[in-house]
């Protein structure tokens, strides 16, 4: 009993179930743990943007070759473009098919609009010009400080390349990128064993803020979502590990002390060093694992595409507007482009939602207050099924490459 107890995802376990037994009996106390999630998620937030600039950098060091470079990139890219739409499908198929917003018969005008109208305003200064515009950050060193992803992705791998022009510098430069990788890994280490205390605090607040009774009135949403999401993981995600050559239930279990995270937390970024570290150690090049997964974060957010089409037909079906086919086509086209760039913070994915449904002026903006309580609890599945697709996406574009350690890929999901 001890050892089971001194393992990671168990204290994670029994810090969730802590956490959703304070918020159900005293809401106010629950509440004001937010402090214990929050800081949680700035410690591994603080280490996220040095491991990746030094693991991406450090891989196209070692590569050397940029034709290879851009060989793994433009398959990372295609790859990312057909699941994220296949997604995104999904998510407009099982909002028509099983309609979970009918019969709620909502009037727009009894809605109080100052409950989004933050979101909304966010989802109005962020435009597709602004958005390319803000990958460059204003200096080197802000890159690290902004909390973009894709700007620190950018500088990785303008000074990786560089060190491939470097001759015996840049590689000197490499093997100090090396020794620094190590040191933030073993912070990270660090970190890490206080997930059950950050996982406890964020399930407190989030049931104590919102209440399990908010989870009642929409639970027709909330289980068609969980299902799909479910059942995208299952069977699109299954089918293409099972093509790479591995199960995709041996790899959940193997994920699960970041899964379990992810679920605490409510977002994805606190798992991101650790998924680092455990796909490189199943078989897949450092090269391939440090520009792969990083840019999933930003452009392969699965769970994100699948709650765009099926919350804004939801919002469509509850407030008994009709959406023809040109709209929906119109909703697809734009979702592919304002999923890009939602990270894996709690509240992103609401954001993006509030960005997409402004094309379609049917919808008024304030429907969002329908489903703005139970964003939270929406938030953990979608952090979940995106960084399990990134997981899958990373594995299957080594395999794509010919790089792929099958043999050590297999041995390290057989282990329990």
């Amino acid at each position: 009993m001890r050892r089971l107890l001194g393992t990671l995802y168990i204290q994670v376990l029994i810090g969730i179930a802590l956490g959703l037994m304070v918020g159900a009996l005293w809401p106010e106390f629950g509440a004001s743990l937010r402090p214990l999630g929050d800081a949680f998620i700035k410690l591994v937030k603080m280490v996220i943007a040095p491991v990746i600039f030094c693991t991406v950098a450090l891989g196209i060091a070692q590569m050397g070759d940029m034709k290879k470079f851009g060989r793994i990139g433009g398959k990372a890219i295609v790859y990312f473009e057909v699941v994220s739409t296949v997604a995104l499908l999904i998510g407009l198929a099982v909002g028509e098919i099983v309609k979970p917003g009918a019969g709620f018969n909502i009037d727009p005008a009894s809605l109080d609009p100052g409950t989004v109208s933050s979101y909304a305003k966010r989802a109005e200064a962020d435009s597709v010009i602004e958005h390319l515009m803000n990958i460059i950050p204003d200096t080197f060193f802000s890159a690290f400080t902004g909390g973009d992803l894709l700007q620190v992705l950018l500088v990785a791998i303008l000074f990786g390349f560089a060190c491939t022009k470097l001759g015996e510098t840049g590689r000197e430069v490499s093997g100090w990128l090396e020794k620094i990788v190590a040191v933030f890994f073993r912070i990270i280490h660090t970190i890490i064993w206080l997930a059950p205390l950050g996982a406890f605090g964020a399930m407190a607040f989030t049931v104590g803020r919102y209440g399990l009774a908010a989870l009642i009135p929409l639970a027709s949403l909330i289980t068609c979502f969980y299902i799909t999401c479910f059942l995208f993981v299952a069977v699109v995600l299954g089918l293409i590990a099972r093509l790479i050559g591995f199960s995709i239930w041996r790899f959940l279990y193997y994920i699960r002390d970041e899964l379990l995270i992810t679920l605490g937390a409510s977002s994805s970024e606190p798992a991101l060093p650790k998924m680092i570290e455990k796909l490189e150690r199943l078989g897949a090049p450092p090269a391939v694992v440090g520009l792969v997964i990083p840019t999933g974060y930003s452009f392969n957010l699965d769970g994100t595409n699948i709650y765009l089409t099926l919350a804004i037909l939801f919002l469509a079906q509850a407030t008994n507007i009709d959406l023809s086919a040109t709209q929906m086509l119109t909703i697809l086209a734009v979702a592919m482009l304002t999923s890009k760039g939602a990270s894996g913070v709690t509240g992103a994915g609401f954001v993006t939602l509030a960005a997409t449904l402004s094309v379609v002026p049917a919808i008024p903006m304030v429907a969002l207050a329908t489903i703005v309580g139970i964003d939270r609890f929406m938030s953990e599945c979608r952090a979940i099924t995106n960084i399990i697709g990134n997981g899958v996406a990373t594995l299957a574009v080594a395999r794509w490459e010919g790089e792929l350690d099958t043999a050590r890929l297999e041995s390290e999901l057989a282990r329990r």
